[in-house]
C-alpha cells in the first residue's frame, strides 16, 4: 500500500485552509447551505459522482475504484453547536452564538482529503468509496434522515462496510481508540411533571408540594438504578433541568424536569425506560400527588461490528504503529447518530486524539466547550486511516 501519511502531509495545508473556513462559517441543524457550498466546491474536480440529498443538506460523493470490489461507506459530519465561541482563535466563528465546538469542522476536512487522496490512487483501487458528508449530528438525526432518502442504495450494490471518525481532546494527537461492541450509548430524554396544590410556604400541610416529591424522584431513580440495573450493563439517568416555583413563600402548583436516559444496549436501554415511568409515578402518589412522564427516543447505541473493528484495528495498526492505537476497555456514555448506520452496515466508529500540545489531555477544554481547540496535526492520521480503510477494504472482499 502506498505511504498514505506521506500523502495527507501534503495535502494538509489544504486541509487546514478548508477547516478554518469552515470553522468560521459555522451551521446548525439539517440545512447548512454554506457548509454545503463549500463541501461541494472543495470536491470540484474530482473524479466524483455528486448526488445532494434533498431532504437535508447531506451529500454523497461517488468513487468509483479502477477495480471491481465492495462499497465502502466513509462518514463525516458537518453541523456545529449553538455555542457563542470563547477560543480567541484568529478563525473564530463569525457566526455569532453557533461554533464548531465538537470537531466537526475537522471531521468534514479529513473526509475531503480522503476523497483527493483515494481519487489520486483511482488505478490501485478496488471498489466503490462512498463520502457521506453529513447534517445535523447534533440532535437533528441527520444519519436517519440521510438512510431515509435512499444512503444505502445510492450505488446499485449496498455499502459492505462504514467508517467514521470522531476528535477528541482527551487523548494525544495521533492516537486511535476505539472497540468492538458498544462504542458510545443511547441518548433519550424524559420530561416529568409533578402536580400538586399551590398555596401559603408558611402553611405547607395546607398544599401539595411538588418540590419534595421532585427531589426525592431525582434521589429515587438514582438508588433504583443500583438495585435494578447490571452494574456490567451501566446505564444513566441525569436530570439536568428542573423547574418549580416563582418566589420564596409560595409553593407552587407544578414542578417539571427533564432526564438524558443514556445505556449501552438495548436490555438496559427498555430497563431503563420501565424503571422511570414505574418511579416517578409511584413516589407522587405516595405523596398524595400525580406525576407523568413522556419519553421520547433518540438516538440508539452506537454498536461497532466487532469482526470489521477488528479489522480495521490492524489496517490502524499497520498504517500508523502499534504504538499509536488503543483498545478501549469500555464504552463512552456520549451519544452519536452514527449508531443509526451501524444497525444498516457492519462497521465501526474510530476516536481520533486531537489535543494540541501545548494543553495536557483530559484537562483541555473538552467537546462541546466554548473554549475547545483542537491540533489540525491530527487531519493528517484521519485523512490517512480514512484512505487505508478504503484501500484496504478492496483486498479484503476481493
Amino acid at each position: 500500500m502506498p505511504d498514505l501519511r506521506a500523502s495527507a502531509e501534503r495535502l494538509f495545508p489544504d486541509l487546514v485552509d478548508l477547516r478554518r473556513l469552515l470553522h468560521r462559517f459555522p451551521e446548525q441543524g439539517n440545512h447548512l447551505p454554506e457548509t454545503r457550498r463549500i463541501v461541494l466546491e472543495a470536491l470540484e474536480g474530482l473524479p466524483l459522482d455528486i448526488v445532494a440529498h434533498e431532504t437535508t443538506s447531506g451529500i454523497v460523493a461517488v468513487l468509483e475504484g479502477d477495480h471491481p470490489g465492495p462499497v465502502t461507506l466513509l462518514r463525516a459530519d458537518m453541523d456545529a453547536l449553538p455555542v457563542t465561541e470563547a477560543t480567541g482563535l484568529g478563525f473564530a466563528s463569525r457566526h455569532d452564538g453557533f461554533m464548531h465546538a465538537c470537531g466537526h469542522d475537522l471531521h468534514t476536512a479529513m473526509l475531503v482529503g480522503a476523497a483527493r487522496l483515494l481519487s489520486s490512487m483511482r488505478s490501485d483501487l478496488a471498489g466503490t468509496v462512498l463520502f457521506m458528508f453529513q447534517p445535523g449530528e447534533e440532535g437533528f438525526a441527520g444519519a436517519r434522515f440521510m438512510l431515509e432518502e435512499g444512503l444505502l442504495s445510492t450505488v446499485t450494490d449496498r455499502p459492505s462496510s462504514a467508517f467514521a471518525i470522531h476528535v477528541n481532546t482527551w487523548t494525544p494527537t495521533g492516537m486511535v481508540l476505539h472497540r468492538g461492541g458498544p462504542q458510545l450509548a443511547s441518548a433519550d430524554e424524559a420530561r416529568v411533571t409533578i402536580r400538586g396544590k399551590g398555596g401559603h410556604a408558611s402553611a405547607p400541610y395546607l398544599a401539595y408540594d411538588p418540590i419534595p416529591v421532585a427531589a426525592e424522584i431525582v434521589l429515587a431513580t438514582q438508588t433504583a438504578i443500583t438495585r435494578r440495573i447490571n452494574v456490567f450493563d451501566p446505564g444513566v439517568i441525569t436530570f439536568a433541568h428542573v423547574v418549580a416555583g416563582t418566589t420564596h413563600n409560595v409553593i407552587p402548583e407544578t414542578a417539571s424536569m427533564v432526564a438524558t436516559i443514556r445505556a449501552v444496549s438495548e436490555d438496559s436501554r427498555e430497563q431503563l425506560h420501565a424503571l422511570i415511568t414505574r418511579v416517578v409515578p409511584s413516589i407522587a402518589a405516595a405523596h398524595g400527588m400525580e406525576a407523568e412522564v413522556e419519553l421520547n427516543l433518540g438516538y440508539p447505541v452506537t454498536v461497532n461490528d466487532p469482526d470489521h473493528t477488528a479489522w480495521v484495528d490492524t489496517v490502524a495498526r499497520d498504517t500508523l504503529g502499534n504504538d499509536r492505537v488503543v483498545w478501549m476497555n469500555s464504552p463512552i456514555m456520549a451519544a452519536e447518530d452514527w449508531g443509526y448506520v451501524l444497525r444498516e452496515v457492519p462497521g465501526t466508529m474510530s476516536f481520533l486524539g486531537a489535543c494540541p500540545p501545548e494543553l495536557e489531555p483530559g484537562r483541555a477544554p473538552g467537546l462541546h466547550s466554548d473554549r475547545a481547540v483542537f491540533d489540525e496535526e491530527a487531519m493528517i492520521i484521519g485523512t490517512a486511516l480514512h484512505g487505508a480503510i478504503a484501500m484496504a477494504s478492496g483486498k479484503r472482499r476481493a
